[in-house]
């Protein structure tokens, strides 16, 4: 993870939003009283997304399961 300081992210905002669009990596920003870090709204979105889903319980062995059930043995006809 790249950490920079505020004054040096201040400076280069422009193209540490662009950096963390593009490498999906999280940027760490160092300031004298706190620290932060700057990570793209996309994947900010899958973060929030992810965090909700393994919340609803079963959720995370539903997932695992599913992963591990041949495409074969899917069904064709879903119905929500």
């Amino acid at each position: 993870m790249t950490t920079l300081s505020a004054s040096e992210a201040r400076a280069k905002l422009y193209k540490l939003l662009d950096e963390a669009a593009s490498s999906h990596e999280p940027i760490q920003i160092t300031g004298k009283r706190n620290n932060a870090v700057l990570v793209s709204e996309e994947d900010w979105r899958a973060i929030q997304e992810t965090l909700y889903l393994v919340s609803i319980p079963g959720m995370r062995e539903s997932i695992s399961k599913g992963l591990t059930t041949p495409v074969e043995k899917c069904s064709k006809n879903i119905k929500w």
